[in-house]
């Protein structure tokens, strides 16, 4: 898909209305906490709702191309962690700044109440990893987080970041 061009704007576009309605069943909910450890879920519901939204529907992605491992759907899961409780608006930013350059995100950053949830955006990768490891997540989770945007696990980073795409 190249930045910015239709196939671009038609994802977002359908990313942003996923993210306005985006909810989370209790059975889904209770779905997890048969297979998550109380800490990784903790995790899990600290997330925003789009997030955990968004995580579900990557472990799907994940599950329908034939993954099984734990690890692997784990971080599919709480690959976004890090994001916070992030409103729209920045998200936007961020994502328009992806497209089409750095000076986007780098103008509102000025605008008061900005720098934080964009800086959480740009550094969310880390931040989730670190989020993983603290609820008890394996390295190779972590790892599988920490690249996210850019793989390295040559066996599912990709798969991960497709499924993330997807979604």
């Amino acid at each position: 898909m190249t930045s910015g061009g239709p196939a671009w704007w038609a994802g977002r576009i359908r990313q942003f209305q996923a993210h306005l309605g985006a909810t989370v069943s209790p059975g889904e909910r209770a779905t997890l906490a048969g297979w998550l450890t109380p800490a990784q879920l903790l995790a899990f519901d600290a997330m925003a709702v789009a997030d955990r939204r968004h995580g579900l529907d990557v472990m799907a992605s994940l599950r329908i191309d034939g993954v099984d491992q734990p690890e692997v759907l784990i971080a599919g899961l709480l690959h976004d962690a890090g994001k916070g409780q992030t409103g729209v608006v920045p998200r936007v930013i961020h994502s328009l700044g992806g497209a089409y350059g750095s000076w986007i995100p780098g103008m509102a950053r000025l605008v008061p109440g900005m720098a934080a949830p964009l800086e959480r955006l740009a550094t969310h990768p880390e931040r989730s990893a670190q989020i993983a490891l603290a609820a008890g997540c394996t390295a190779r989770t972590a790892d599988l987080i920490r690249w996210q945007e850019a793989p390295r696990d040559a066996e599912f980073g990709e798969r991960l970041r497709l499924a993330d795409e997807a979604n």
